[in-house]
């Protein structure tokens, strides 16, 4: 009898990844000009201070990700709750710009150990057969992150100072979060446990003569796809208002968030059987697709919607892959450790790509710098390819 999807701990993890990424991650562009205004700093520094905690936080992903294998992604993600609720506390009373960076650093590192690599890492520990799927469903929930913390974040914003609504996010992570990843933490074996009562495997795709190069072609897709989604939607507002779509910004990200849920939701129902390779090529292919709509039609509104759309449902579609895609290839042993791996390489670029797009849009202007992104988006495209020709079947030789 196969094995059920764990739809408690994917209800819990839900619940986590919701305000894990609201209050780390999408609630910062929101109170980043008041964070700057009362540290007496520019705009640009508050936004590079996060690229420098993104780029440190990169550098600790592969240590973390052996964390998961070791002890369970459960216990460190409980450990990242309470590490993330002390951050934004230390954010909020943060005296001077040394101090604050630190503590943003703090958060990103935590951030690290509480989204989705970690939770991608603990749902294969608990059931590893059915892990693709129960990873699609978490998407599925986790989706409305967008949808829901930047309205939170806004209204708690018109009644209360970013440093307490740092304060109220510190207790969400620590009196919601925290306890549901202790909960969960019982169920998952650790590496050391698993010796002993070895759970079923999932076994991967790919023969140990290729793992090295398949890993790496795996990697430099997903990061590339990473570096047009983190460049283009940093630099959203200037994008559309350069484009002569200023007042559609607010459009378009009401249309960005549920085209990633509904990605995610067309998957779960007509794409469960669909290969990972081949729901990676599809993503690979409408982000950058999705930003040469917008570069062609401009400045039509509707070319802005349609943008939107395509775009979010790319993005939606990669949370789904960077999580399946590892599993299918390379199997459910050490799956925390290319989680970590995978996770530093995407944070890297996604840190330096929005500083890489504003310099190339003072000197060579929007439209072509968007050329250059859908490009660089495109060559993602190959390298999923490749990966397919290297974990092709080979037929056996014949013998006269």
């Amino acid at each position: 009898m196969s094995e059920r999807v764990p739809v408690a701990a994917i209800i819990g993890l839900g619940v986590t990844q919701n305000i894990g990424y609201g209050t780390l991650y999408y609630s910062f562009s929101i109170l980043a000009p008041d964070m700057a205004r009362d540290l007496g700093l520019p705009n640009e520094w508050i936004f590079g201070a996060l690229s420098v905690a993104l780029l440190i936080g990169g550098f600790s992903a592969p240590w973390l990700g052996s964390m998961f294998d070791r002890v369970g992604a459960g216990r460190v993600m409980a450990i990242g709750s309470v590490i993330a609720a002390f951050a934004l506390v230390a954010c909020a009373f943060a005296p001077n710009r040394t101090s604050y960076l630190v503590a943003l650093i703090g958060i990103e590192v935590a951030a690290n150990l509480v989204q989705y690599g970690a939770a991608f890492a603990l749902l294969v520990q608990l059931r590893p057969s059915v892990a693709q799927k129960s990873i699609t469903y978490l998407t599925l929930i986790a989706g409305f992150a967008s949808t829901m913390f930047w309205p939170i974040t806004t209204a708690l914003h018109e009644h209360l100072s970013w440093q307490n609504v740092y304060l109220v996010f510190a207790a969400l992570n620590l009196l919601i979060c925290a306890p549901i990843h202790a909960w969960l933490s019982r169920g998952a074996p650790t590496a050391r446990a698993m010796t002993s009562t070895p759970p079923a495997k999932v076994v991967g795709l790919v023969m140990p003569e290729h793992k090295r190069l398949s890993f790496v072609l795996m990697v430099t897709g997903f990061s590339l796809m990473s570096l047009v989604g983190a460049a283009m939607l940093v630099h959203m507002v200037p994008i559309l208002s350069g484009l002569g779509l200023g007042t559609s910004a607010a459009l378009v990200g009401a249309v960005f968030g549920p085209s990633q849920v509904l990605s995610r939701l067309i998957n779960m129902v007509i794409g469960k059987n669909l290969n990972p390779l081949h729901l990676a090529l599809i993503a690979a292919a409408l982000i950058p697709f999705g930003a040469l709509v917008l570069v062609v039609s401009a400045p039509a509104v509707a070319g802005a919607i349609v943008f939107a759309m395509i775009f979010g449902m790319g993005n939606g579609l990669l949370s789904i892959v960077t999580g399946t895609l590892p599993l299918a290839l390379f199997g459910s042993d050490g799956y925390g450790k290319l989680q970590g791996k995978m996770m530093a390489a995407r944070l890297i670029l996604s840190a330096l790509a929005p500083f890489a797009l504003a310099i190339s849009m003072e000197n060579i202007g929007i439209a072509p710098s968007i050329g250059a992104v859908v490009f660089l988006g495109s060559a993602a495209l190959l390298f999923f390819l490749a990966i397919g020709w290297v974990t092709r079947p080979t037929a056996p030789s014949s013998t006269a």
